[in-house]
């Protein structure tokens, strides 16, 4: 064999080794399901410590937060653009009632600026006219509810930090689930699966 045709071979190895790990339509989701599931059962890290030590009442009123997301997420996976402003709507809610007063110092200006933020994202959803737009916003409001719990933590409940690479037309986006298993919040059932498990939140 040439040094041409060995190098050819590499090359047609490389490609279809690139072709199988991404994220492929409906015609790959078969192929792509034992994959995805196989890397959220294997990637997700032991959670680390929050960054501040905060009141056992405030991280229940985060979780309470993060219940209220999971539920949004649960709209978006089914594309239900009614549902996600009903989760929107009910996020805020839960935002509303966290007491900032359980915070000082760094933590409390910290907390500010997630709150600002993810308030700013979820009004974005509720104004969208499309459940694109909505997507567009939820992945914002993902960023900042994971700073917010890495941050602080929860009180009894563990978040899985998802990673979906094509996303917005492959620049790729995060999600926050109650589960390792990936139910897509930006596909919904055209790539249900798309994903893996990045990060252990506690």
């Amino acid at each position: 064999m040439t040094t041409i045709n060995r190098t050819a071979n590499k090359l047609v190895v490389a490609l279809l080794a690139i072709v199988l790990s991404a994220c492929g339509g409906k015609n790959a989701e078969h192929e792509h399901v034992e994959h995805a599931e196989e890397a959220s059962a294997t990637a997700a890290p032991a959670a680390s410590a929050p960054q501040y030590t905060a009141d056992e009442e405030f991280k229940k009123q985060l979780t309470a937060v993060f219940e209220s997301y999971t539920l949004l997420k649960d709209a978006f996976v089914s594309s239900d653009a009614a549902k996600v402003m009903g989760g929107a709507t009910a996020t805020l809610g839960a935002l509303d009632k966290v007491d900032m007063k359980l915070v000082d110092g760094a933590a409390h200006h910290d907390w500010m600026t997630y709150l600002e933020s993810m308030k700013k994202s979820l009004q974005e959803i509720g104004a969208a006219g499309d459940i694109e737009g909505q997507r567009a916003a939820f992945s914002n409001l993902s960023n900042d509810l994971y700073k917010t719990i890495k941050a602080y933590g929860l009180s009894g409940e563990t978040a899985y930090y998802e990673y979906c690479p094509m996303a917005f037309d492959n620049k790729g986006a995060y999600w926050l689930a109650k589960e390792e298993k990936i139910r897509n919040p930006y596909f919904g059932d055209k790539m249900l699966t798309c994903g893996s498990v990045q990060e252990t939140l506690r």
